[in-house]
Formats: C-alpha cells, sequence, structure tokens
C-alpha cells in the first residue's frame, strides 16, 4: 500500500508537470525562459523556481542528517548557506548595474577567454554534481522503500531521470520555470502535512529541539558553520541555476524574487532539519541516510509525504540543471549550436554524466557541497575588489585564486590519501575543512590585493 501511495503522489505531480509545460518549443524560451508571447517570467514564478531548485532532495537530506549528528547546529550550519539568496541577489545586482548580461559576461570584460574558461570549469562540475546528487538521493529512496525489489533504486534513476529529461528537453528554461510552480506548490503542501505530524507527536518538545546537541555533539556543527559564513558570498556565483534567474526580469523584480526565496528557502531547510534533530533525540538509529529511520518512526503516510516531498525537489533541480547545462554549454562554450537539438544533445550528455556517476559508489551527500563551496572560493576576493572596491583586478591574480580554490577542493575530495592527509589538521572533516578554506581565503586575498588597482570610473546603478 505505501509504494502504491508514494507511486500514485509522485506520478500526479509528474502529470501536472507534463500539464503545464509549454506546448511549444522556442529558442527564446528554451534558453532565456521567456513565454510563448515573449515575456519574461513573473516574480512569484521567479521565487518559486529558486526556491524549489534550491531546496532540493541532497540539501534536504543534508540538513536532516546534520541535524541528527550536531544537532541544531548542523542544521543552523546548512541554513545558512541559504543566506546565498542574499549575497547572490546582491552581486545579480552589481553586475547589472554594471551593464553585465550574466556571470560570464562581467568575467569576460575582465578576464577575457582564459577567466570565463576558469569560471565555467567549476560550474559545469556544479551542474554534474546536481545531476549526480539528486539522482543518487532517488535511488536511497526507493532502495530504502522497496527493500523487497532488486534494484529498484537503478529502475528509479532511471526512471525519474528519463522523466525529468522528457519535459526538459522539450521545453528547456520556460518548462523548468512553469514546472518549479506547480512541483513547488506540491512541494509545500505535501511536506506541511508531514511537518505538523512531527509537531504534534507526544514526543516532540520545541525547546529540546532548540538545544538539541545531536547524535555526535554540536562542535562540529558550528565548525561547519564557520565554513558556510567562509563560503556564503561566493558559493551562489557558482551555482548557475541561481545565476540563471538573475538575469530573467527587470532588477526590481529580480531583487525581490531573491529575498523572498531566502526566507522561503531557510524556513524549508530549518524544518526539515528538524526531522532529522526528532530523530536523534528519540534515540532512533541512523539507517539509510536517515530514509530508513523515519521509515520506522513515523506511521506509514507520513513517511510516504516525506518522500514524496525529497521525489519533488529532486525533479525540480534536475531539469534546472539540465536547462541550465544547455545555456553553459550552447550560449556561453559554443560547443554546440544554438537550436533546440544542440540544446537536447547537451542535456541527453549531462543527465548520461550524472547517471554514470550514481555507480561511483559515493554516498556521503555534504562531500559534493563542500567541494564544490570551496573550488567557488577563487570568486570571493574577486567579486568583492571588483562589486564593492570597485578596483580592476590582473588576470594573474585572478588566476592565482582560481587554482588555490581548485587545489582546495582537490585537498578536501582526497583528504584521507596519505600524502594529503599529512598536509591537513589531524581532526574532524569538517576542521580539516575549515582549515582549508581559511588558507585558500588568505592566498586570494594576497593575490589580489597586490595586483588590483582602483578604478577612477564608477559605472553605477
Amino acid at each position: 500500500m505505501q509504494t502504491f501511495a508514494i507511486t500514485a503522489t509522485f506520478a500526479t505531480i509528474i502529470v501536472f508537470s507534463l500539464f503545464v509545460a509549454p506546448r511549444r518549443a522556442t529558442l527564446s524560451g528554451f534558453f532565456g525562459g521567456h513565454s510563448e508571447t515573449g515575456a519574461a517570467p513573473s516574480q512569484w514564478t521567479l521565487v518559486l523556481s529558486q526556491v524549489t531548485t534550491w531546496i532540493f532532495a541532497r540539501s534536504l537530506m543534508n540538513a536532516a542528517i546534520l541535524g541528527f549528528y550536531y544537532g541544531i547546529a548542523g542544521t543552523l550550519a546548512y541554513a545558512a548557506y541559504y543566506a546565498s539568496f542574499l549575497t547572490g541577489g546582491y552581486i545579480v545586482d552589481r553586475m547589472r548595474a554594471q551593464g553585465a548580461g550574466s556571470v560570464q559576461d562581467w568575467l569576460s570584460q575582465r578576464f577575457g577567454a582564459t577567466g570565463t574558461t576558469a569560471y565555467n570549469i567549476v560550474i559545469a562540475l556544479r551542474l554534474l554534481s546536481e545531476v549526480f546528487a539528486n539522482l543518487l538521493v532517488v535511488g536511497l529512496i526507493f532502495s530504502a522503500a522497496l527493500p523487497d525489489i532488486a534494484n529498484a533504486g537503478t529502475l528509479a534513476i532511471i526512471g525519474v531521470g528519463l522523466l525529468a529529461l522528457g519535459y526538459s528537453a522539450w521545453g528547456g528554461l520556460s518548462a523548468a520555470l512553469r514546472t518549479d510552480v506547480v512541483q513547488m506548490v506540491f512541494f509545500l503542501v505535501i511536506f506541511g502535512l508531514a511537518f505538523g505530524a512531527l509537531v504534534v507527536r507526544p514526543e516532540f518538545e520545541l525547546g529540546a529541539v532548540l538545544t538539541a546537541p545531536g547524535a555526535s555533539g554540536p562542535h562540529n556543527g558550528w565548525v561547519l558553520l564557520l565554513v558556510a559564513a567562509l563560503q556564503v558570498f561566493s558559493y551562489p556565483a557558482h551555482d548557475p541555476v541561481m545565476m540563471d534567474r538573475g538575469f530573467l526580469a527587470d532588477r526590481t523584480t529580480t531583487r525581490k524574487s531573491f529575498f523572498h526565496a531566502f526566507w522561503l528557502s531557510t524556513l524549508c531547510i530549518l524544518a526539515f532539519g528538524v526531522f532529522g534533530i526528532q530523530a536523534s533525540l528519540e534515540g532512533a538509529a541512523y539507517e539509510g541516510q536517515l530514509i530508513g529511520t523515519w521509515s520506522a518512526m513515523f506511521p506509514s503516510w507520513v513517511f510516504t509525504l516525506l518522500v514524496v516531498s525529497l521525489l519533488v525537489s529532486a525533479l525540480s533541480t534536475l531539469d534546472s540543471a539540465f536547462s541550465s547545462a544547455a545555456r553553459l554549454v550552447v550560449e556561453e562554450l559554443k560547443l554546440a549550436p544554438r537550436t533546440l537539438a544542440g540544446g537536447r544533445v547537451t542535456m541527453v550528455g549531462f543527465a548520461l554524466a550524472g547517471g554514470a556517476l550514481t555507480l561511483w559508489g559515493n554516498q556521503t551527500l555534504f562531500d559534493a557541497v563542500a567541494v564544490s563551496g570551496t573550488a567557488s572560493m577563487f570568486l570571493t576576493p574577486v567579486l568583492i575588489a571588483g562589486l564593492i572596491g570597485h578596483r580592476t583586478v590582473p588576470l594573474w591574480s585572478y588566476m592565482v585564486s582560481f587554482v588555490a580554490a581548485i587545489l582546495g577542493a582537490a585537498t578536501y575530495m582526497f583528504r584521507d590519501t596519505v600524502g594529503v592527509s599529512a598536509l591537513l589538521y589531524d581532526g574532524h572533516k569538517y576542521e580539516q575543512l575549515l582549515q582549508i578554506c581559511l588558507l585558500v581565503l588568505m592566498i586570494g586575498f594576497a593575490a589580489v590585493s597586490s595586483g588590483s588597482r582602483r578604478v577612477d570610473a564608477r559605472v553605477g546603478g
């Protein structure tokens, strides 16, 4: 019965998504998100699209897992990344005030092809990790929910991946925007019911949740909060899904959409983290990225709602990742013709690559965030100098910062190897991550401050 309920509810959401997808694909809609009449998306279309693509399945699981292990400190640490809507909104607005039509456009004006190529490498890896991580969560969900069916996880990865690819390849960014609205409305209703059921449990106490130490103690949660504070300025700039939506509507509409996306997404992340915190307070055993834990904790209908919430968020992020990948490869890298076929072939390529990575075996979901967040930190000194300090940064400074960030990300990824582990603080991986982030920023700021100079003429906005 539970299997039927999960499948039927998710199928209903997919049907509604297909119903609202555009009937006719156009180039301006596919790559620019415009409606069939050429109109830019409205404020609340942008808000709901931003939120549902940023509270993706991996993020929901991360918030809950960090809450389970580190209590309120862990959940707050992950929620801190959602201040990216505030910093991202500021970055977009300042770039647009300086006449840029995209992040790549702003970088190209200052660092030429070399600068944009370095940036595009990072965001291509980011998009690939989005496809991989969300398909991985889909596999974990169905493996835990359907333990009696052989290869249930693999079959679900293929099925959900094909569904997301199908309507994304038809309508591109315009399809992603429209379906995001439907999917977010469903998510809010479904997750709201699940959260309400959690709050009315006799075992639930708000005071206990707000002071919960977690199964492993709060220390590493507070360390991760410091990491988030260091990464939050550059983090949104390397996320093409967020940045793409920052250049679709007028500046006033865009500013408001980023602000509303901030508070709405933060509330959702905090609420989902409470599910992990409550599991630790009740002494539940950690099983299957908490999916198995929840299956044992909650009634069947609550567990069904939680699973569907995760599936909806995964579906929404996948279609946005595909549309951003098409824009990156076609419009920025110009590796494929600016045609519907060129965009669709790109989407298929990213879907295949992301699906293949699910066979890799790494199921530590936060690692993808940590690695990409560290890689993005080369942008922090560059953006602060260019957008806030009104300084010109030479290409060599930019590249020194870039190399330092990439080496930092690689160091964290391979932290357990003999040669790399000897270079790091002998402590928890989040303490090592904090060490890496501090070094990356120190090198980046040193290079930028020594090479940059103040410009006389400022471009206002």
